[in-house]
């Protein structure tokens, strides 16, 4: 069993020391450092075009042009 030598100074369980792991991990990352090589600010941005980007293509399809796109969908995942 491991113990700690700061105030606690009992013996620590697997979930103190993972929580104490992952706290020196997230204070250690400053927010503005790329994430798995992707710079977070275009992460986000790519994001909230998607976002938008789907609700202006549905704004200028036709009903039969959004059907038949459900109908192309629901045969891809019948298949599946």
């Amino acid at each position: 069993m491991l113990t700690c030598a700061c105030k606690h100074q009992g013996p620590l369980d697997i979930d103190e020391i993972a929580h104490r792991v992952y706290e020196r991990a997230v204070s250690e990352h400053s927010g503005d450092e790329p994430i798995d090589g992707k710079n977070p600010a275009a992460v986000e941005l790519g994001r909230l075009g998607g976002k938008q980007g789907g609700v202006s293509r549905a704004a200028k399809l036709t009903p039969e042009q959004r059907s038949d796109i459900a109908r192309n969908a629901a045969a891809r995942w019948s298949k599946r």
